[in-house]
């Protein structure tokens, strides 16, 4: 097998002999009869293995191998355990976790940092992303077609692109790792136990998926060709609260206000990947791959929002009427109240909103690249690599109002009882929401001064990047085996425009009759006790002309809008070592990275409220040393050490150069001037979070794919971006007008680079096939790990800010057995509370409390061998079979106080593998 490129790889090859020991795409693994042997051996002595248990021992050998600290799945991993994406896979993994949107797993944690603070690569090179942000969603990558994925821990000088607490590296076939030909398809139902929530919703979805490789001309030529089709519906009942307050019951708190849907998502995903090789020479490799992800996420959100508590008048306890909402006051004579919460009573006259929106999300992703790959006979060895990667997404958020008359206190009032527990809350109403006489039309609470029937919001994102790395590498004889030399040219560009619309009635009618030609079936709220509500499409509404829309020309919504673009320029230089010391081998790396960053963010600012054209940007360096060492004793006892630099880059839409600014009269500014320039928004000039890193690993290796590790790990974070008010020169901002300040120096309130803080944790992973231990037990086994880690983190003032995504513990593990055919596989993964992030209105980031979470997955399935059913596997899976919710609550703690609960479901799934 020829050795792998040290492009693709971060690593030296050597360090890389078995690193993809699977030598098949997910839905080719086939167990063999316990009577046969369960591998096989190439014309090059490489040992090829299948199956599950064989993945393991791929990915033990990856982990033994390599002089980083990481960890990794194959591609049998990834594809017979129950996993919709990559991100529910690599979840799996010691140190890591995911967060659920949607009931889908596509965001990840490594070591208690959230999204943000890591960085993915497809084949080595940087990706565009989905959001707003550089985070990847791993929803745009079929598990079908991905051949393994690397989780590099600490970094090395060849590894560029790389996060803060990790880098994910995702990986594709190579069709000249092969010795055999592969034709493979597959197919699999899905159906969740919800049923199907929302009219013109389904319940039964589907995948579909097929992959080819071979190799041609005397093994010098290979081609693969990966397909995958997604059409799968997801549904989710939610609770949602607006929050809570004592306002009209002092010492207790009550909800403020219920936004609560039933949600039903079609996931529609073309996935397609292909690699062509074509060794020139047993030298000379030329490699070119591409992907393609045409991804549509279109979700119906129907529910009621209830003004409550915070629609409380308490100085007119009568009448709570309000520009915003409209409710009587709260009884307190029906309180029940329980842990300082009021989780009983009644809101005599409550006036809803019922809501029928529409989120939809599409999003085209190409990627891609050319790799001239090197080895020379002399210990020379060089590439060349071109990247390619472009996202062009296109989020509609489509909200449509109807209620009971048109402005606050006009329509006909609801007295609601409610009771509350951990799940939230549990409404009793008096008014029939499924009634089209009752509920019309219109803006039932005046949010639109009365003629707001809706709101239109479009988001258009564009995001673009071009790589190119060049890197040459000397084999030596002695302590330094290998000289490495390398620069790579990033450029990336990613702009968002909004385009927002006020919802309005043709004709300029205050409320109308819902068509009853338009009306769908109702949708059930009982999971509230709301009972239905009227529903449609409020898409067909637009196309009938009964809604217009009617541009939003405030500054509001050019000041979401952003053009950044970043060039990255990287040197670096590696040495790799060995040397035999005793009874060991000492083997490593020691290098160093440069990094120059060059940003330029432009879009519209607003001094004195102007709208006014602004560009601004900043370039700096930074210089990122790394060493990694391994002393690699003869009793395959592991100890390594790593000691690194580590930086992450801003998240994108924090550098946008749009600022809202005046002049501030109410006293002295940062530097004791009067008047001084004070404003809000993004913050062009923003550095990076930075860290110093230090870390430890002990590993066993025994038996045949055996292995327990112990990680430590320290971070010395330097820098941090936490919002903030902070003084802020405004040298080449236009100025507001009115009289001139005496100085530039004011403040601003945007993300800004902070103080830091300490990181630090442990984490214990172990792979135990049990076969090892007494023949009886061959077959079964496990693979898991458990994660804990401390963190403190100090925002601008001192305090102690909370990390995105940080879990205290983090645990999972698979028990599984595989013999005879037959497989069987069970998988739990646990996570503490976090800070998770969400998509709020408007495409805004909100920040939400959640509470621990367990998720067991589960699966059995049957590999024939020989006969007219050779080469077929069946399987049948079962998703979160424990309906965990998702749950948040409240900042102060009190579970009792609810701000989102939603159950997804389980989902069972029936599927084959056929491999001609």
């Amino acid at each position: 097998m020829k050795k792998r490129s040290i492009f693709t790889t971060g690593i030296s090859g050597s360090a890389m002999a078995l690193s993809l020991a699977i030598a098949a795409t997910p839905q080719m693994a086939m167990a063999q009869d316990a009577d046969e042997a369960e591998e096989a051996v190439d014309e090059d002595g490489v040992i090829i293995v299948r199956g599950f248990q064989a993945a393991l021992e791929s990915a033990v050998s990856e982990k033994r191998n390599t002089d980083l600290i990481l960890e990794s799945v194959t591609a049998e991993d990834i594809g017979k355990l129950p996993d919709n994406s990559i991100g529910e896979a690599i979840a799996r993994l010691p140190g890591l976790t995911a967060q659920r949107l949607g009931g889908r797993a596509n965001s990840i944690s490594i070591r208690g940092f959230g999204q943000d603070f890591s960085q993915t690569l497809l084949n080595g090179r940087e990706q565009t992303s989905l959001g707003d942000a550089r985070a990847v969603e791993f929803d745009q990558y079929p598990a079908e077609l991905v051949q393994q994925v690397v989780v590099y821990k600490t970094p090395s000088a060849e590894l560029v692109g790389q996060g803060l607490v990790g880098t994910i590296d995702i990986r594709t076939l190579r069709p000249l790792d092969l010795d055999e030909r592969i034709l493979a398809v597959g197919a699999r139902l899905s159906y969740p136990d919800t049923g199907a929530l929302n009219s013109g919703s389904s319940e039964l979805g589907y995948r579909v998926n097929a992959t080819f490789a071979d190799t041609f001309a005397d093994g010098t030529v290979g081609i693969s060709l990966s397909a995958s089709y997604v059409d799968e519906p997801y549904h989710i009942e939610e609770f949602n609260a607006w929050g809570y307050t004592d306002q009209a019951t002092p010492g207790n708190r009550l909800i403020g206000g219920s936004k609560s849907f039933v949600t039903s998502t079609d996931l529609e995903r073309l996935g397609l990947s292909g690699t062509v090789q074509v060794e020139f020479t047993p030298q000379l490799t030329l490699t070119v791959d591409g992907f393609y992800s045409d991804f549509e996420d279109d979700q119906i959100k129907r529910g009621i929002e209830l003004p409550l508590g915070f629609c409380v008048n308490p100085a007119d306890p009568t009448n709570g009427a309000s520009a915003f909402c409209f409710s009587a006051a709260f009884d307190p004579s029906t309180a029940v109240v329980e842990n300082e919460t009021v989780v009983g009573g009644t809101f005599p006259s409550v006036e809803g909103v019922v809501r029928n929106d529409i989120f939809n999300k599409q999003a085209d992703l190409v990627s891609g690249g050319i790799n001239l790959d090197y080895e020379g006979d002399d210990g020379w060895n060089a590439f060349i690599d071109f990247g390619y990667s472009r996202t062009d997404r296109r989020e509609l958020s489509f909200e449509s109002y109807s209620g009971t008359g048109v402005g606050a206190g006009n329509g006909a009032v609801d007295q609601i009882t409610f009771t509350q527990d951990e799940s939230g809350a549990f409404f009793n109403p008096s008014l029939n929401y499924s009634d089209p006489n009752l509920i019309v039309l219109t803006d039932p609470l005046g949010w639109g001064g009365g003629t707001q029937a809706g709101y239109f919001n479009d988001r258009i994102i564009d995001d673009e990047l071009w790589q190119f790395r060049v890197g040459i590498e000397k084999e030596l004889d002695g302590f330094i085996s290998a000289l490495k030399l390398g620069a790579n040219f990033t450029n990336r560009e990613k702009t968002l425009t909004p385009d927002e619309s006020f919802i309005r009635l043709a004709g300029g009618a205050l409320e109308r009759a819902i068509p009853s030609e338009l009306l769908l079936d109702p949708t059930d709220l009982s999971y509230l006790g709301l009972g239905p509500i009227v529903s449609y499409d409020a898409r067909e509404l637009i196309e009938s002309g009964i809604y217009v829309l009617e541009p939003n020309l405030s500054n509001d919504i050019p000041a979401k809008a952003f053009n950044i673009q970043e060039e990255l320029l990287t040197f670096y230089g590696q040495a790799d070592i060995f040397q035999r010391l005793g009874n060991a081998d000492l083997t490593g790396n020691i290098g160093v990275q440069a990094i120059n960053t060059d940003q330029r963010s432009s879009g519209i600012g607003f001094p004195g409220g102007v709208q006014t054209p602004i560009s601004a940007g900043d370039s700096y360096w930074d210089i990122l040393p790394s060493a990694n060492l391994s002393l690699r004793f003869d009793s395959d006892f592991v100890i390594r050490v790593a000691a690194s630099r580590q930086i992450q880059r801003p998240r994108l839409d924090d550098l946008r150069s749009a600022i809202g600014y005046g002049l501030n009269f109410t006293g002295p500014g940062p530097d004791g001037s009067s008047p001084f320039i004070s404003g809000g928004g993004g913050n062009p000039f923003l550095r990076p979070y930075r860290a110093n890193a230090f870390d430890m690993t002990f590993e066993k290796y025994f038996g045949r794919g055996g292995v327990i590790a112990a990680q430590l790990y320290y971070k010395d974070i330097k820098s941090y971006i936490d919002k903030s008010v902070f003084t802020f020169d405004y040298t080449g901002f236009p100025l507001p007008a009115g009289p001139v300040p005496p100085s530039r120096i004011g403040l601003l309130d945007a993300p800004n680079n902070t103080g830091g803080g300490d990181f630090y944790g442990a984490e214990l992973g172990a792979t135990i096939p049990f076969g090892m231990f007494s023949e009886a037990l061959e077959g079964f086994g496990f693979t898991g790990g458990v994660g804990y880690t401390e963190t403190k983190v100090e925002d601008a003032f001192g305090n102690v800010d909370e990390i995105p995504g940080y879990s205290k513990w983090v645990a999972n593990g698979t028990a599984y057995y595989e013999r005879y055919g037959f497989n069987a596989r069970a998988s739990v993964r646990h996570r503490s509370g976090f800070l998770g992030d969400f998509t709020g209105f408007g495409g805004a980031l909100n920040r939400k409390n959640a509470l621990s979470e367990t998720i067991v997955d589960a699966q059995i399935g049957y590999d024939f061998e020989g006969g007219a059913l050779d080469g077929l596997s069946v399987y049948l899976q079962g998703q979160n079979l424990t309906n965990e919710p998702f749950v948040a609550i409240d900042g102060n703690g009190n579970p009792l106080q609810v701000v989102d609960y939603q159950s997804f479901g389980r989902r069972f799934l029936a599927g084959f593998t056929f491999r001609f």
